[in-house]
């Protein structure tokens, strides 16, 4: 139950006053500050890297600040733990899904809710289960369902869900509508609107500008680390909002169309789609040059970027690299074929965890470091320290599991592999940075950068302003699915992030 009109504390319901939080000597969080009120939809903007998540991770105890206050209802508080701040009445609803897809959506619901029994009344349990999903809007599905027979947006609506069916006076909603489309968000923002008008106070965190100035009431912006404007959302525009987030007017330019004189030596992608995900995606990219796909989490590059892996089955289109044709709905015949994808989850989908740094250097090209299909070790070894080399890894750790490694390193593991492997003609890589600290950045923006000089076709996709500017020769921005603009030499970057969040589609 959320908190009735009659229980609103008077004033702001939640004060943040001159938080300060950093990770080894590097301040993430600096001097913020901002209030939300009983019954406020109160978002959080700025471009990745201005500190939102880890004012999220503070709030929602993830996190503890080196300094500064939070006070709930009047009172201050310190969290230790995720626990502590949902018995204070604060749920997250996190960016990455916590639900398990091998339970049902009743037993999602209930998991890791302080406020269910020990002894669990199931009847009673589904049906206030049933009641949330009814005011969800959905309606279609069972609490006795098995959470894997959903879409990934019915999965990210169980999520919410589970979020707004416990007790919580703050509800913090983080990128919740990245992977859904029109009619499921507007299933969320309705289920926002009515705990909001319950009482409850709510922080919004995203990317997407329209859906933040539509829904909200208040704007908070944060721009390296620090809050520089809040705001009432009927005040603003999305130009107004770009300029608060960037500190600096957008600048009008023209978008550089693809010139269409493509070097034999390219991947040429024609009219790519995938259902729901991807429509008539076009673009050529020659060897030599890094390409940038740019937009916001669920815009639709990740989906180019997996269905020419043979990551989506169901892709139709035309792939050719160098000329031949490329079997893209399969995986293993397109990394045949020359394709090397690197994935925005190194530990899910990229690295063995249980395995040595050096075997996981060399995971791609065991064939070839073997001898009548038995392993010669000093072929493995002699392999993976010059892998090590090229990538600056310490090769004194190559026995080393490759969990012991930081996340930087072990993203340079996971790119490294791709490295001098005469068999891979297109590198691809899905947010090739993501976390990683700006020294383990660096070294990755100078192997991608060295791949294309050695006449690979590079393309990767990113949310990081700095990284689309820094590495991309040619930056494509897309949202919902399509292509918004096509960007060759000096880019401005606020007319990039408007592309990103509000610019028109290609027809």
């Amino acid at each position: 139950m959320t908190p009735s009109p009659a229980d609103r504390p008077l004033g702001p319901y939640l004060r943040v006053e001159g938080l300060v939080r950093a990770f080894d000597g590097v301040p993430a969080v600096r001097e913020v500050s901002f209030a939300v009120g009983p019954g406020e939809i109160h978002a959080l903007c700025g471009h990745n890297g201005a500190g939102k998540s880890t004012v999220v991770k503070l709030l929602s105890g993830q996190l503890t600040p080196d300094s500064g206050r939070i006070v709930i209802g009047g009172q201050e508080v310190g969290f230790r733990d995720r626990q502590a701040a949902q018995r204070a009445g604060v749920a997250l609803v996190d960016q990455e899904l916590s639900v398990v897809p091998a339970l049902t959506v009743l037993d999602n619901m209930l998991l890791g809710d302080i406020h269910v029994p020990f002894v669990n009344r199931r009847r009673t349990a589904a049906a206030e289960c049933r009641r949330v999903l009814d005011d969800m809007g959905l309606g279609r599905i069972a609490p006795d369902q098995p959470l894997s027979a959903l879409s990934l947006g019915e999965r990210q609506l169980v999520e919410i869900a589970k979020a707004l069916s416990q007790k919580a006076r703050l509800v913090i909603l983080d990128e919740p509508t990245a992977t859904l489309g029109d009619v499921e968000t507007e299933h969320v923002f309705a289920a926002i609107r009515r705990v909001a008008g319950m009482g409850c106070s709510v922080i919004f965190v995203s990317h997407r500008l329209t859906e933040v100035l539509g829904l909200c009431d208040t704007v908070t912006v944060l721009r390296d680390g620090r809050s520089v404007a809040t705001t009432l959302a009927k005040d603003l525009t999305v130009d107004e909002l770009i300029v608060q987030m960037l500190g600096a007017a957008p600048r009008r330019l023209s978008a550089e169309r693809a010139s269409g004189q493509a070097d034999a030596r390219a991947l040429r992608i024609e009219h790519l789609n995938v259902p729901g995900r991807l429509t008539d995606f076009t673009l050529t990219a020659q060897a030599g040059r890094v390409h940038a796909l740019a937009g916001q989490l669920g815009g639709g590059a990740s989906d180019v970027l997996r269905a020419l892996a043979g990551l989506h089955p169901r892709a139709t289109g035309v792939v050719t690299l160098h000329g031949r044709p490329i079997p893209f709905r399969d995986p293993v015949r397109a990394a045949r074929e020359g394709i090397a994808f690197v994935s925005n989850d190194r530990k899910s989908e990229g690295l063995f965890l249980g395995t040595s740094v050096a075997r996981n250097l060399v995971a791609t090209r065991l064939p070839a470091l073997a001898r009548a299909g038995v392993m010669v070790p000093r072929r493995e070894r002699r392999a993976a320290r010059s892998l090590a080399e090229r990538s600056r890894l310490p090769p004194h750790r190559l026995d080393e599991r490759v969990t012991a490694l930081s996340g930087g390193n072990q993203q340079k593991v996971f790119v490294g592999r791709c490295l001098d492997d005469g068999r891979v003609h297109a590198l691809l890589l899905d947010e090739p940075t993501r976390g990683v600290d700006v020294g383990g950045r660096a070294e990755i923006h100078r192997l991608l950068r060295q791949a294309a000089d050695r006449d690979l076709v590079v393309v990767f996709a990113s949310t990081e302003l700095d990284e689309l500017l820094e590495l991309g020769d040619v930056i494509v921005t897309m949202r919902d699915g399509r292509i918004v603009s096509r960007y060759e030499g000096d880019i401005d970057e606020a007319r990039l992030l408007r592309d990103m969040t509000h610019g028109a589609l290609e027809p």
